[in-house]
């Protein structure tokens, strides 16, 4: 099968190789699954520098959630095993982890569903359980994480903030349907967001960014507001100042998803079977911009590690489903 591998850490697009390998075989708890679509994460950048916090043996192929179709034609979603990841034709995943593929979407739509949308999730309800009514700030609305949080929180009945950072950002936001769309790269973000909410800031802050995300954030949170910390796509971990935080009266939340597969996995499903119906009745769909083949992986990963992509890119091998 084909797959694309990483023999050294480095930038993408100049250590990610597309090689013929053989194809995986299952171990206990382990099925085979024909990749129908991948979807590309900034996760997927950080494995190929060496810098996520798993690091799996060279080689590996990148690519952390799939749309894929079990050996009795099951549509599933799944996260591959590493370090046999999405990018290949093939994977391998654990058997009790499978989650059904809604039928409303499809396969590209599918493999964009499942971290992006759980983060936000977890993020919004179960961490800060924002409330309808409340002003939710998304930083990176446009992005592939921002965009699924932007989606929750409308469904939620929150007033959403986003911030992007340029023109073609802001008019993608403002079809997400954020109410207030900050351009960053021309707007003062802490005057803009006081003035849309009468001074009185964001009840919840959505932050994958970190950096002078996060600085501005704390200049925005409301009193008894939530900062949701899910990752540092600027590449700067913030040290927040906690005698701030409680002069303010405000909670910083950390959020790591991934947690929840091993410690309450069956809030995993539960939120799967919320996202479902959700998607079912058209309250979410994941923004997918490009689908590209099997061929243009490496480019794409590249391109969402340099932040100048919208939504998602979804990869689709060859052999699988072109929808």
């Amino acid at each position: 099968m084909q797959a694309w591998q990483v023999h050294e850490n480095g930038e993408p697009r100049e250590v990610m190789r597309l090689a013929e390998v053989e194809t995986p075989t299952p171990g206990e708890g382990q099925v085979l699954l024909r990749v129908r679509a991948a979807n590309v994460n900034f996760p997927d950048a950080l494995l190929c520098r060496g810098q996520y916090q798993i690091r799996p043996p060279l080689p590996f192929t990148p690519g952390v959630e799939i749309c894929g179709e079990t050996e009795d034609g099951r549509r599933v979603i799944a996260n591959p095993v590493l370090p046999y990841g999405g990018f290949a034709e093939y994977v391998l995943a654990d058997a009790r982890a499978l989650l059904p593929a809604p039928e409303a979407l499809d396969d590209a739509e599918a493999a964009a569903l499942h971290i992006g949308y759980q983060t936000g999730w977890f993020g919004l309800h179960r961490r800060a359980h924002l409330e309808a009514g409340e002003t939710l700030l998304v930083h990176a609305a446009a992005g592939g994480v921002g965009s699924a949080a932007v989606q929750l929180g409308k469904a939620a009945g929150a007033r959403v903030i986003g911030v992007v950072g340029g023109a073609d950002k802001a008019a993608v936001a403002r079809e997400l349907g954020c109410d207030v769309v900050v351009d960053r790269r021309t707007e003062d973000v802490v005057a803009a967001v006081k003035e849309a909410t009468g001074g009185k800031g964001a009840d919840v802050i959505y932050d994958p960014v970190g950096g002078d995300a996060y600085a501005q954030s704390a200049k925005l949170v409301a009193f008894e507001g939530r900062i949701v910390v899910v990752g540092f796509a600027s590449g700067s971990i913030p040290s927040p100042a906690l005698n701030h935080a409680l002069v303010k009266n405000y909670a910083i939340l950390g959020l790591h998803w991934g947690l929840y597969n091993t410690k309450n996995p069956k809030l995993v499903l539960r939120c799967h079977e919320e996202l479902t119906e959700l998607a079912a009745r058209g309250a979410i769909k994941p923004l997918v911009s490009e689908r590209v083949p099997l061929a243009g992986a490496a480019d794409a990963v590249q391109r969402v590690a340099d932040g100048v992509t919208t939504g998602r890119i979804a990869v689709l091998p060859e052999n699988g489903a072109t929808t």
